[in-house]
């Protein structure tokens, strides 16, 4: 569920245009872990990334080589984007932190839906995203299909006939 944010990709394209600060919430440096790969995409293509973490952030540990905070409130500089990896229950002192730091937008990733949260950040001004996956959308809004004439045809075909020579056991 979007609040207060069309669900279309020109209203992606113009929160995501650079130079833009993301907030992490709940990134880990576990390299297997979701908000990982999310910051990391995010990272790749431009954007910085300021990862929120008490557990990393007292033991002064970087991730993804960036300064790692406790909370919202302790970056030093202004931030555009929160990102929640956090539980639902969890959101709501989250958002209440990003409406007193100034962010434009409270993006809860996908499995964070807090209701209370996304009606607060929008009463306080800010777009709210609700159970979608900033990565995902980055990549739909900004990423072009491959062109047909860069497919190599000869390793398609090849892909294709070994997948036919696959063969499942029937169940009888």
């Amino acid at each position: 569920m979007i609040i207060a944010m069309k669900n279309d990709i020109n209203t992606y394209k113009r929160l995501l245009r650079l130079p833009c600060t993301i907030a992490v919430v709940g990134l880990s440096a576990e390299t297997h872990r979701p908000s990982y790969r999310v910051a990391s995409y995010l990272q790749a293509n431009g954007f910085k990334i300021v990862p929120v973490n008490p557990r990393y952030a007292t033991l002064g540990q970087a991730v993804l080589g960036e300064t790692c905070y406790a909370q919202l409130s302790d970056i030093p500089f202004a931030v555009h984007i929160v990102d929640v990896f956090r539980r639902t229950e969890d959101v709501l002192p989250i958002a209440l932190q990003a409406i007193q730091i100034g962010v434009r937008c409270l993006w809860q990733q996908i499995g964070v839906e807090n209701e209370q949260a996304a009606q607060l950040a929008q009463a306080a001004g800010l777009l709210s995203v609700m159970n979608r996956c900033l990565k995902i959308d980055h990549a739909q809004a900004f990423t072009l299909p491959t062109p047909h004439y860069l497919i190599d045809e000869t390793r398609l075909q090849k892909n294709l006939q070994r997948m036919q020579c696959i063969r499942l056991p029937c169940a009888d």
